[in-house]
């Protein structure tokens, strides 16, 4: 049994000073006649419900390469850093059933991971046999798919973009990755043609309106269809005025933004040398003004959860594959393990966002939106004991030398942050401290 006392709760509806029981990997009522209790006293902490990353790629092989963080290293990155859940993907490949995709990858999961999991299933080859397996995979604890408008060997054509949404319109979101697809081949090729060929190239290629079209497209097939749509990885100002004006026209979105658009800009990509790779997602870094509209609706409220789409590739040796090609440059950064400091550091102590706003932004309202709620993202009786003790005093630099994560660089190198997770509580039992992980792979497969 334990005891967590002396700490402020944060919930987002409101905070207080309590107690907090712990039993048999459970929240619990105060006992009346506790026996074998361990204490553990967070004065002048916060206790958080445990974070949640609804958006990682781990041990995943994209074109030529394979990401540098498996499932092993990614989830104890994530744990290190208050993250006690990630929903990571399922990827169908093109002649491939959902249902042996979705086995395939708990067959990698299972047993390697160090803080719970689960899977969204992504949908690259809609046929028959794919929409009739949608429910079953439902039936195997998946209740939120992904699709793609960019990328060939991802994306599926708008009309099966629709059949998806009214499929699974009555099961959960869908997440849409809002590129348009045609347009990026088209200014790659371009840019190509006219030796334009450095990583300053890769934002070129994916303009603002690239992302915020296919934003546009997306919700009006939403509506259309009645489903609930999840927008990903959210990067431009023009792509939230699209939201705002579909939310005000009945559409059921869901805002997702990451830390890398809402502390690094553009700017990055002109680094000396090929210095600029390492900047290298999509959607690309964007520009002060799109960074400033993010800030701002993370605070009003247009943004409802922060993910990392953590998706790493070490600098030599994978995202030096695209030295002469900035198209080959594997797309992704890693930013699990950083993202509640990030967030803390860029919200709270920069008056952005409160400490309630923060535990609904990473905690509660994935949990509700991906069918986990109140298991998830709850400090309930009954909920799972995960507990993030958040320590708001402390102050360091985020440095490559000093990460969990298995990449050879980070794009916050010398970053300066306040808070980290003193202590992070898995299933009652502290598993991580001071930003190292003491207990690892002990992670479950979340049903949801």
């Amino acid at each position: 049994m334990l005891l967590i006392k002396n700490g402020t709760v944060i919930t987002p509806s409101g905070s207080c000073s309590r107690r907090l029981w712990a039993d048999g990997g459970k929240i619990i009522p105060e006992p009346s006649n506790p026996v074998n209790v361990s204490e553990y006293d967070a004065s002048g902490c916060l206790v958080f419900p445990g974070f949640i990353d609804a958006h990682t790629h781990f041990e995943t092989r994209t074109g030529e390469t394979e990401t540098a963080d498996s499932f092993k290293t990614g989830t104890a990155a994530a744990l290190a850093g208050g993250t006690t859940t990630v929903l990571d993907f399922a990827t169908q490949e093109k002649g491939e059933t959902l249902r042996a995709a979705l086995e395939a990858r708990l067959e990698k999961a299972c047993g390697s991971c160090s803080c719970d999991y689960g899977f969204h299933m992504a949908v690259t080859d809609w046929n028959a046999k794919t929409k009739a397996d949608i429910r079953k995979t439902a039936d195997m604890g998946i209740s939120s798919f992904k699709a793609y408008m960019a990328y060939d060997a991802l994306r599926i054509s708008p009309v099966d973009l629709r059949e998806l949404f009214y499929e699974c319109r009555d099961i959960g979101y869908v997440g849409v990755h809002c590129e348009l697809g045609d347009e990026v081949n088209a200014n790659i090729k371009k840019l190509l043609s006219t030796g334009k060929t450095g990583p300053r190239y890769h934002p070129v290629s994916r303009p603002n309106e690239v992302e915020s079209l296919a934003v546009r497209e997306c919700l009006i097939a939403a509506r259309e269809t009645g489903a609930k749509v999840w927008i990903v990885h959210l990067s431009t100002a023009e792509s939230l005025e699209e939201i705002k004006k579909a939310r005000e026209a009945g559409s059921k979105a869901l805002v997702e933004t990451c830390p890398q658009y809402l502390t690094l800009t553009d700017e990055l990509y002109d680094l000396q040398g090929f210095e600029g790779a390492k900047y290298v997602c999509s959607p690309p870094l964007r520009g002060k003004k799109d960074v400033f509209a993010l800030k701002g609706a993370l605070q009003s409220g247009d943004v409802d959860i922060v993910s990392t789409d953590h998706c790493s590739f070490n600098f030599r040796g994978q995202k030096e594959l695209g030295k002469n090609d900035f198209s080959k440059i594997p797309n992704g950064l890693p930013g699990t393990e950083h993202r509640p400091a990030l967030i803390w550091t860029c919200g709270v102590c920069a008056g952005i966002v409160t400490a309630e706003r923060t535990a609904a932004l990473l905690s509660e309202n994935p949990a509700r939106a991906f069918n986990m709620y109140p298991r998830k993202g709850a400090l309930l009786p009954g909920s799972d004991a995960d507990v993030v003790i958040w320590d708001p005093g402390y102050e360091g630099v985020i440095t490559a030398g000093k990460q969990t994560q298995n990449t050879d660089y980070t794009p916050w190198e010398g970053f300066r942050v306040k808070g980290r997770a003193k202590a992070v509580i898995l299933g009652g039992e502290i598993c991580a401290e001071d930003g190292s992980v003491i207990k690892k792979e002990r992670g479950k497969y979340i049903s949801r």
